[in-house]
């Protein structure tokens, strides 16, 4: 029995894939457009959960989908695994090229918190609940979400670090973490902004200027948080 007649006799429940059909689509087909419909990241239990076969099945499915699109001649996507969340993306080397009306923004009320975690990482999330506050949780999860973070247990607390798509996304041409604060500090210095602004901008007071200069250029978010950085360390 081929690979995907096993995934189509495993699929249960009720207008459930296939049911061991033969006209039934095949598991990675129906993966790509779930994905592609999604239109983030997906964390690879609730593919599971929803497709009604096990994790392992789905990720060997998800492993097989991704060699495909590897595979594929001109393609513009690649299925990215982060932290056993997978995502359909842009391939990196044209993520520059496409027009800005084509890219998914970060939503304005997480830029802050990415800001600080790209400059504290690997960081404490209990060090970030006290910049931020409560919200922490719930904009830690949406960037989680959308692929742009990384959570791991230590001890009592998780450690956040940031992923290769939220380096793609501020267009910085590192991953490594330290590499990546670096070059956040080094596009903040260059922009000159004052901290008056900074603080404007990252309080969410609406200075209009600065609020358009970070719709406009996603390189403004490096160096938002510079001076907030510096000023919560001295206040330390």
């Amino acid at each position: 029995m081929a690979q995907n007649d096993v995934f189509r006799c495993n699929y249960r429940g009720t207008q459930k894939w296939g049911e061991c059909l033969s006209d039934a689509p095949e598991l990675s087909t129906l993966l790509e457009a779930t994905l592609f419909g999604a239109g983030r990241s997906l964390p690879q239990s609730e593919l599971a959960s929803q497709f009604g076969i096990t994790e392992t099945t789905i990720r060997m499915a998800l492993l097989d989908l991704q060699s495909s699109i590897s595979e594929r001649e001109q393609s513009a996507i690649q299925l990215t695994e982060i932290n056993r969340y997978w995502v359909l993306e842009v391939k990196p080397e044209l993520s520059n090229h496409i027009p800005q009306i084509a890219r998914t923004e970060i939503p304005k009320r997480l830029l802050k918190t990415a800001a600080l975690i790209a400059y504290h990482q690997p960081m404490a999330q209990n060090k970030l609940v006290e910049m931020v506050g409560q919200v922490t949780y719930e904009h830690v999860s949406d960037l989680r979400e959308l692929g742009l973070i990384d959570k791991r247990r230590d001890g009592n607390t998780r450690r956040l670090t940031t992923t290769r798509r939220f380096s793609e996304y501020f267009g910085c041409p590192h991953t490594a973490t330290g590499d990546v604060a670096s070059w956040f500090k080094n596009q903040a210095k260059e922009m000159g902004l004052t901290g008056n602004q900074l603080a404007e901008a990252l309080s969410g007071d609406d200075d209009e200027e600065i609020i358009e200069s970070v719709e406009e250029d996603h390189s403004i978010v490096e160096e938002l948080d510079d001076e907030l950085v510096e000023t919560n360390f001295s206040e330390e």
